[in-house]
C-alpha cells in the first residue's frame, strides 16, 4: 500500500482530509494556492450543525426562485447573460426537489453532518484553541408570529433523524436572544450543535497541526492533472511532481482540473458574501437565521457576521457590489441597534452541484484519484466526515456506508 498521498485544495476540505489521512501515518503534502481554509472555507457562516441535512431544492422551490430572482434583496441572483448557462443546472435542481428525492438526499446529508461537531473537537484537540468550537442552538426567526411550525417537512426530517427542536414565541425569543429586532414574533431553536467563533482560524489552526504532525503543507498554484502508469504527475507555478495517490479537493476548480481529462460535471459555482460589522453593538448568543431575508447572522471573534445570498454567475465574474450592499440593508432589520457604519467584507465560491451533495469517491478509468469537492453550503459541517472517507479510500478499507450517493459520476 502506498505511504504517500497528495491533497490539492486548502479549503477546511483539503485540510481535514490531510489531517485524517496524516493520522492514518501516511507521507501527505497539501497542496494550495492560498493560504489554508482562506477562501472560500474562510467566508461561512459559521454553523456546525448535525441538523443542517436540508438540501437547497425542496418541494415548491420552483414557486419561489422567480421572485427571488426578481428581488434586489432576494437570496438568489442571476445575472440576465448567465441564465442559458445555468438553466440546465436549474431543472436538475428543481427535479431534486420532489419529496421522495429529498429525503435520499437528506438521508445522504446526515451521514455527513451527524459527527460533524465531535470531528472537529477531535481534530482541534491539543491545539490549544478549542474554544474555536462553541456549543450553540440554531436560531430560525420569524416576523410572522405564526411563521415557526414544527410540522413541515424540514423539520419533520430533522425530529426523524433525532434532533431536538422547540418553538418559542416573541416573549421567549426576546429572553434568548435579546438584541433580536422586536419585530421577530416567533422562532424555532434547533438544539445539540455548536458555531465558528472564527472558521478561517480554524483552518489555519488544524493546518499547523498537520504541519506540526509531518505534514508538508505548499502554497502553489495548480496547473494541471495528468494519470501515469503508478500514479499521478501534477504541474504547479513551482515546477511538475509526481505522486501515487492524488485527493482532489478544490472546489468549484476541481471540475476545471478534470475537464481535460474528459470528465465532466455539473458543478456551478455559487458566490456567495458576508460582511462583518466590526463595532456592531449587539451580541448574538447562538446562530441565528433570518427565516423571511434567508441569511444568516453570527458573534464571532471579529465581530457580527451577515453571511448569504447565492450568485449564480460564473467563475470569472466581477465581485456584485450590489449583493454587499443589501447584505448591509437586510443585516439592518435583525437589530435596530445594530451599527454598521464599521465593516468588512468578502466574497467567494461555493462549489455546488444539482442535488446538494458532494463528490466523494474515485472516478473509472482514473485510478489512484480520489474526489472530494461539492460540498455547496455544507462544506465546514461534511468537512471532518469527508476527511475520514478520503483516508479510508487511501487505505482502501471500504467504509460501511453506500459511497455511490457522492459518486462523482452519478449524473
Amino acid at each position: 500500500m502506498t505511504t504517500e498521498v497528495t491533497v490539492l485544495g486548502g479549503g477546511i476540505v483539503g485540510i481535514c482530509s490531510a489531517l485524517s489521512l496524516r493520522e492514518r501515518g501516511f507521507e501527505v503534502t497539501l497542496i494550495d494556492r492560498d493560504a489554508p481554509g482562506q477562501a472560500t472555507s474562510y467566508g461561512n457562516a459559521g454553523v456546525i450543525s448535525p441538523w443542517s441535512i436540508i438540501p437547497q431544492s425542496m418541494p415548491g422551490t420552483w414557486k419561489k426562485v422567480p421572485g427571488w430572482m426578481l428581488d434586489p434583496l432576494g437570496p438568489v441572483s442571476v445575472p440576465v447573460r448567465y441564465l442559458p448557462r445555468v438553466a440546465t443546472w436549474g431543472l436538475q435542481f428543481l427535479a431534486n426537489g420532489r419529496e421522495d428525492r429529498v429525503r435520499q438526499i437528506s438521508a445522504a446529508m446526515e451521514t455527513l453532518n451527524r459527527d460533524c461537531v465531535t470531528g472537529f473537537r477531535a481534530h482541534l484537540r491539543g491545539t490549544g484553541a478549542e474554544d474555536l468550537i462553541e456549543d450553540s442552538y440554531y436560531v430560525h426567526a420569524f416576523r410572522d408570529p405564526h411563521g415557526a411550525q414544527l410540522d413541515t417537512l424540514d423539520n419533520r426530517i430533522r425530529r426523524e433523524a433525532g434532533a431536538e427542536l422547540d418553538r418559542l414565541d416573541a416573549g421567549a425569543l426576546l429572553e434568548l436572544e435579546p438584541d433580536l429586532s422586536p419585530e421577530f414574533k416567533s422562532a424555532l431553536i434547533i438544539k445539540g450543535q455548536a458555531r465558528a467563533r472564527s472558521p478561517g482560524r480554524i483552518g489555519a489552526v488544524l493546518a499547523e497541526k498537520f504541519q506540526a504532525l509531518g505534514g508538508t503543507l505548499r502554497r502553489e498554484t495548480l496547473k494541471h492533472i495528468t494519470p501515469t502508469e503508478d500514479g499521478w504527475r501534477y504541474r504547479t507555478d513551482a515546477g511538475e511532481f509526481t505522486t501515487p495517490k492524488l485527493v482532489l479537493a478544490m472546489g468549484v476548480w476541481s471540475a476545471e482540473i478534470l475537464k481535460p481529462l474528459g470528465v465532466k460535471l455539473p458543478l456551478q459555482s455559487e458566490r456567495g458574501y458576508h460582511v462583518t460589522f466590526t463595532d456592531p453593538g449587539i451580541q448574538l448568543n447562538h446562530s441565528v437565521l433570518d427565516a423571511d431575508c434567508k441569511f444568516v447572522a453570527s458573534s464571532m471573534e471579529d465581530g457580527l457576521r451577515v453571511a448569504g445570498t447565492a450568485e449564480f454567475a460564473g467563475l470569472d465574474a466581477p465581485i456584485n457590489e450590489k449583493r454587499l450592499s443589501g447584505l448591509i440593508t437586510l443585516a439592518k432589520r435583525i437589530s435596530p441597534n445594530l451599527r454598521t457604519e464599521a465593516h468588512t467584507t468578502w466574497s467567494g465560491q461555493r462549489p455546488s452541484f444539482p442535488d446538494s451533495l458532494p463528490a466523494i469517491g474515485e472516478i473509472p478509468g482514473l485510478p489512484n484519484l480520489i474526489t472530494a469537492f461539492g460540498h455547496s453550503h455544507y462544506g465546514l459541517m461534511q468537512a471532518p466526515k469527508t476527511g475520514q472517507l478520503v483516508a479510508d479510500l487511501v487505505a482502501e478499507a471500504r467504509p460501511n456506508i453506500d459511497l455511490s450517493v457522492y459518486s462523482p459520476t452519478r449524473f
